[in-house]
């Protein structure tokens, strides 16, 4: 049931649960444990047995054979006291992932996926005593990989099944809240309303459609409130079928606007069934916010001289945000499930990461394809926060075959999908799924799964933008290291790029030293080697050789760190530093490119290295901190031409105003100061003309003799006068002695 509504009539029973396994369908197990629902098999057999928090066991292998047996979940239904018109139901809002229900042993119902709610009826086939049953299948598996490649006959997420940054350990069982609810005779099914905003967004055509158990089942009455309180729909009328559309007009409704645009209007839409008596029988609540999102092409993108010549078609993809009538650059992060097992997350779960986000100025998640489709609390967070979401349907690096029983699957899941998370002020567009146009994906948009989630997302939500996969042409993914085998770094080889998007990119860090310390037994923590947890956490050989932990990167700018926290500190120091190179450069490189979302946020688990800005469950990195600074809508940004100096060099530098924000900004003055050791050094003086809203001003160029001092870091820092609030500060590597010819051209890549 989504947390939106609120039931004031129902009566829901919790169900005590417990869960065995089998080897076969139908064969009762040996043994039954104790279940949580929500929850995961492996769970409740890891309590059972006492093995650790999966999230700190050093053997996570032995829960590989889980996935290839029977689970049974059993509950006995308790003695409910109830009316002669009381009515029963069995409600689920998901199972993971191929499962049937039975009563008594009859099955009543089969289902493949998880995505799609239950809500069986069981009035006058259920009593006290009788045991009801779900029975989940072993994971799907299109052939023996032992990799992602089994899941690409299957809606279930595929990063279950190992990836760079995730173990392989895929999860079973009921992932949602399951319960019994007796219910009135009449009572509301569901409802929802959705909305069209005229093109000047002066009106919004509101609708509220009710699904009632049948007709002429009381009096409907449907208001809407808005963010002040003030009802600005009333409207009443008798249900004359099972399906009632209600329709009203809202002048001049107050817009949702992403995190750092404007206010997160949001109205209230209440719904009563009442009886003859004005008793209210059923409640139905439901949050709505209005805007429209756009896709659009930049501003001189059918300009560009590729697409002149002849008629082709166009080279690149919109991916400019529009968002009511407004573009808005896209600032955020690749969001993936927070945790392994997705039957323990909740709200309290989303809400510490959600709330960094907001407060390093991001405006969009990607919910990367990978993964699992969020809970409904994760879209009630972003929904208050402003986070505009990038909704991926779960496909990912996979050629998903088009076979008839894989798009049935498919079909019924988008399709729920969609409806679950419709009505959401925070979903901005849908997508097919991550890398599917790539050399191992091989898909194409001629492959019948992305022409049905094109077809299910026009029929079901139209006005939504839906991208086929990322990257698109023009957008990017990638890189992922501070420094590259060729020697370029990050600042030499985004400046060099230019991509309408970058909707992933990455720079790895170490853990923090308590993380490392809770996750590698202590014979092991050092030094860092392969063949230890080190490589079970993703240091070493995670997806190439130096990922994630790349100590040659470290040691090629500081030399080979002596203890643990100093290796800690420098790696986060390059990946504070390189993601802050980053997301500067992109927005630099606006209006051309409009959105900059690194890989990742979060991880799902506790690794030693990763490119996420956060450690998991929610403790942020240097790099959450260096990147909040870069995604303010308004600050002096240096274009920092390398990492490394060496006294006696010439530092250079250039200056720009960025500017996100939907104001100008006034002439003013911004100082460029060199600190090194205790030596500082007043670099320039830019006494700029401002900036109109929503643009960015490049400035001068800064060019300074380095002074000897001693010290191991140089920090660039821009003072914008009467702003410290807009002053940024870069904090580089520094060399006291005079570089050689062949130390310089080690330091820029030439060796």
């Amino acid at each position: 049931m989504p947390a939106l509504f609120h039931i004031m009539t129902r009566t829901r029973h919790a169900l005590e649960w417990q869960v065995g396994h089998a080897p076969q369908l139908g064969t009762p197990p040996a043994l039954f444990v104790p279940a949580t629902v929500p929850g995961a098999v492996q769970l409740d057999w890891a309590r059972a047995q006492g093995w650790p928090e999966p999230a700190y066991d050093p053997d996570i292998g032995k829960y590989r054979w889980m996935e290839d047996v029977f689970w049974r979940y059993r509950a006995v239904l308790p003695d409910m006291a109830a009316s002669a018109n009381t009515r029963l139901f069995f409600v689920c809002g998901g199972v993971d992932y191929r499962y049937q229900v039975s009563l008594n042993g009859h099955v009543l119902h089969a289902q493949e996926g998880m995505f799609t709610p239950l809500d069986i009826e069981l009035t006058g086939i259920a009593q006290a005593g009788d045991v009801l049953e779900v029975e989940v299948f072993p994971a799907p598996k299109s052939c023996e990989s032992g990799d992602r490649v089994e899941a690409n006959q299957s809606v279930k997420p595929a990063v279950s099944y190992e990836w760079d940054f995730h173990p392989r350990l895929v999860p079973l069982g009921i992932w949602e809240d399951a319960y019994l609810e007796q219910r009135p005779p009449a009572h509301v099914r569901r409802s929802e309303v959705r909305y069209e905003l005229d093109e000047d967004l002066s009106v919004a055509h509101v609708r509220c459609d009710v699904f009632v158990s049948h007709a002429r089942a009381g009096v409907l009455q449907w208001r809407l409130a808005g963010p002040d309180g003030a009802v600005v729909i009333d409207h009443t009328c008798t249900p004359d079928a099972p399906v009632v559309a209600m329709t009203a007009n809202v002048h001049r409704p107050r817009l949702w606007w992403p995190n750092g645009q404007g206010d997160q209007a949001l109205y209230t839409s209440t719904l009563e069934l009442m009886d003859a008596a004005g008793a209210v029988i059923d409640s139905k609540t439901q949050r709505v916010g209005f805007k429209r999102v756009r896709l659009v092409m930049h501003p001189t993108q059918w300009d560009e001289p590729e697409i002149q010549v002849f008629p082709k078609g166009r080279h690149t993809s919109p991916i400019t945000v529009e968002v009511n009538g407004r573009r808005v650059f896209a600032k955020g992060a690749n969001w993936v499930s927070p945790d392994i097992f997705p039957g323990r997350i909740s709200r309290a779960t989303y809400e510490p990461l959600l709330a960094l986000a907001h407060d390093s100025h991001f405006n969009m998640p990607r919910c990367w394809g990978g993964a699992i489709v969020q809970k409904e609390s994760f879209f009630d967070l972003c929904d208050e926060l402003g986070l505009m979401v990038w909704q991926e349907f779960p496909l990912a690096c996979n050629r998903y075959e088009g076979t008839p029983e894989y798009l049935a699957v498919l079909d019924r899941e988008s399709a729920s999908i969609i409806r679950r998370l419709r009505g959401h002020a925070s979903l901005a567009l849908w997508c097919g799924g991550n890398e599917l146009f790539n050399n191992w994906s091989k898909m194409t948009d001629q492959d019948l799964a992305l022409r049905l989630l094109n077809r299910n997302c026009y029929d079901l939500d139209r006005e939504r933008p839906f991208l086929m996969t990322s990257p698109m042409p023009g957008m990017a993914h990638g890189g992922y290291f501070f420094r590259r085998d060729d020697g370029a770094e990050v600042y030499q080889y985004f400046a060099q790029s230019k991509n309408t998007a970058y909707t992933e990119y990455g720079v790895p860090g170490s853990a923090g030293v308590e993380t490392l310390r809770a996750i590698i037994p202590a014979a092991e923590l050092w030094p860092p080697r392969p063949g230890t947890q080190w490589t079970t956490r993703h240091a070493f050989g995670a997806w190439q050789h130096n990922s994630w932990l790349d100590l040659h990167t470290i040691a090629h700018y500081f030399g080979e760190p002596a203890t643990l926290e100093q290796m800690v500190e420098w790696s986060q120091w390059l990946q504070a530093e390189g993601y802050k190179a980053i997301f500067e450069e992109a927005r630099r490189q606006k209006p051309t490119c409009a959105m900059a979302l690194n890989w990742v946020l979060n991880e799902p688990w506790p690794t030693a290295a990763n490119n996420s800005l956060v450690n998991w469950p929610a403790a942020p990195k240097p790099a959450m901190s260096a990147v909040a600074d870069s995604c303010r809508n308004i600050l002096a940004s240096a274009r920092v031409p390398k990492f490394a100096w060496h006294a006696g060099e010439a530092f250079t530098s250039e200056m720009w105003l960025l500017n996100d924000s939907t104001e100008a900004l006034p002439a003013g003055r911004v100082e460029a100061w060199i600190h090194v050791g205790d030596t500082r050094t007043q670099a320039l003086t830019w006494e700029h003309s401002g900036a109109a809203a929503n643009t960015n001003v490049q400035g001068p160029a800064l060019r300074v003799l380095l002074a000897d001092a001693p010290s191991d870091r140089l920090t660039l820092e821009l003072r914008w006068v009467d702003h410290p609030e807009r002053n940024s500060s870069y904090h580089l590597r520094y060399f006291a002695t005079r570089a050689t010819a062949g130390e310089k051209a080690y330091r820029m890549g030439g060796v």
